[in-house]
Parts: structure tokens; sequence; C-alpha cells
């Protein structure tokens, strides 16, 4: 496989100093792999902390800015970040107001970040904590026990940033990040395998003219493979997959999802297909997004997910945000 990189054991490092390089507004710690947005700690606000292993990019470290994360801890590619850095992060933001610990459902990301909490408590930080597992693709996995943390991770990161940018205190924070998520569903495809720089080449074998339904953000295993689909069908099945847990009853926020190789002309093509399905479901849609937000390296592929948002939710998605992978209204 051929990538764009100079050995498979700086890849992070490397690509840390390019961010701190392209945005000055973030303090980039190449060291010690922490990104904190540099007017940290913001006096009077919840800090917010994520993170995660490298290689889903722009998560987590594009969404650190204001209206969102006030910290990112980057893992090696694939790997939790370790206690130290989530420490290290919670420290740089807490302003005396609390820290609010966004987690996807990995289970080295859930013990190394539970971990972090008990030694910033007892450095006198106040800690609150929103477990992310949105996805309805399968439960119990190769990384984790239970549903798999995906696309909601954005939303609980958007809306939860947008309240602690307004000065609500973190249990408010905490309890609207924990909705954000309860009101959550995804469902993932992939059209092809990611490729890890260590490896040199797929982390799974999926044969030409085969896609997975259900796949995870590392390439764990979905709930089938079938031979292609068209854009139409696989939309019909993951949107109903969503729809069947999340059983909306108000509008929902749309995020159509690249998992890194998927151009935007195939996937907006996709959102067409997923506001048909919607509307056939009488599901209302408040807001859609469409990118590469939460993605698997290399993968094609896309992932679905909804929100169910009620007035407050919304007001609070349409907050400004600025960060270096989601901006607007400021």
């Amino acid at each position: 496989m051929r990538m764009l990189i100079n050995v498979p054991e700086t890849v992070v490092a490397d690509a840390l100093r390019g961010m701190a390089a392209a945005h000055p507004e973030l303090a980039v710690d190449v060291e010690n792999r922490v990104i904190v947005r540099r007017d940290a700690p913001v006096a009077g606000k919840v800090g917010l902390v994520s993170g995660g292993g490298s290689g889903h990019e722009p998560l987590h470290g594009g969404f650190v800015g204001f209206g969102m994360l006030d910290g990112a801890c980057p893992g090696e590619v694939f790997t939790s970040p370790v206690p130290d850095q989530m420490v290290r992060a919670a420290a740089a933001v807490d302003s005396g107001e609390g820290v609010l610990f966004i987690v996807k459902n990995y289970t080295g990301d859930v013990l190394n970040f539970d971990m972090a909490a008990e030694l910033a408590e007892d450095e006198g930080v106040r800690l609150g904590k929103v477990l992310v597992n949105d996805d309805v693709a399968v439960t119990d996995s190769l990384y984790t026990a239970g549903r798999r943390g995906t696309g909601a991770t954005l939303f609980v990161e958007k809306i939860a940033g947008a309240a602690a940018e307004e000065r609500a205190p973190l249990e408010r924070v905490e309890a609207i990040g924990r909705q954000v998520n309860e009101s959550s569903r995804s469902f993932g495809v992939a059209l092809s395998a990611c490729s890890t720089p260590s490896k040199g080449g797929p982390t799974f074998d999926l044969p030409s003219g085969e896609l997975e339904l259900g796949i995870g953000i590392h390439g764990e295993p979905g709930r089938e493979r079938r031979p292609m689909m068209t854009s139409r069908e696989i939309a019909d099945f993951a949107v109903d997959a969503v729809l069947e847990d999340l059983r909306p009853s108000g509008p929902v926020i749309a995020l159509v999802n690249g998992m890194g190789a998927t151009p935007l002309l195939e996937l907006y093509g996709f959102n067409a297909e997923v506001q048909r399905v919607l509307a056939e479901r009488d599901v209302a849609v408040a807001r859609t997004l469409v990118g590469n937000y939460v993605t698997s390296l290399d993968m094609a592929g896309t992932s679905v997910t909804l929100c169910q948002v009620d007035e407050e939710l919304l007001r609070l998605w349409d907050a400004p945000v600025q960060t270096p992978a989601l901006r607007w209204g400021r």
C-alpha cells in the first residue's frame, strides 16, 4: 500500500506537528500527545475533553475549539490514549468549573479514561463523564463490551460543547451530553478494508464485489456480508436499522459520514437516498451534515447517524462553532 508517511513509528507525531503549523489557535503538545484550545482554560467554563486512537480524523483533535472540545488526546493508530494524556488535558482546560470526559465505548478508552478520572479527582478536578454507545449494528465486538461509540460522538461534542460555551454548570453539560447519546443511533457500511501504517495493508479481508454491513470504525466485523449493493439499497438497509432501534417521535439531525476514502460526490448521492428513506418513513429532518468526520483511515464506506432533537438541542446544535473541522456562525 502506498501511504503519504515517513515511517509508521512517527505517523502520529508527524500529523500533530502538521496540525500545529496549520492551526495556531490550538496548543499542540507533540511530545505528550495533547491538543488544547490556546485560550484554555476559559474562565467560568466547563472544560470538555475527549480522545481515542488516531486514524479517525478529524475526530477528535479536529473538533477542538470554540463551541466544541477544549482538549483532545490522540493515541497511536487505533490504540487508546493513556491516562497521563487525559490527566494532562484535564489540568490544562480546568477553569475550576469542572471537566467533562466524552468517551467512546471501547474497552481501552473506557478503562483509561476511568483511571484518568480517578487521578484527576485526586488532584482536585471535578469530573463528569458521557459514554457514547450509539452503534446499533452489533453488541459486543473485538474492542468493546456493549455497543460501540461512533458518529454520535460528534453530536455529543458539538451540543454539549455549546452548552459549556454558554457557561452551563458541569452537571447540566453532562446531562445534555447523555441526552444526546441516548437520542442517537448509528449504522456503518464498509466497501473496502482500511490499512494501518504499521501493517502496510488491509486490516481485514473484504473480497472484491462484497460489502460489510454494520462495520466498526476499526474494521470490526458487522452484521453480515453481501454482494455489492446500490446506494439506494444501502440507504434502505442502514436507515431502517437505525430507525428500528431509535424510533424517533420528533425531528432528527442526520449525519451522513464518510469512512475516509469515499468522495463527497458519492456521499451527497447517498445522502439523497437517506433523505428519501426518512421521508418515506415520515421522519422530519431538522438539519443534515455530510462529510468525513468520524473516519477509519482509508476505508471506503459510510455511516448514518440520527439524533432526535428537541428545541433546546437544536438550538445548541445551531450555536456558533469554530474548530479546524467544523465551523459556522462565528
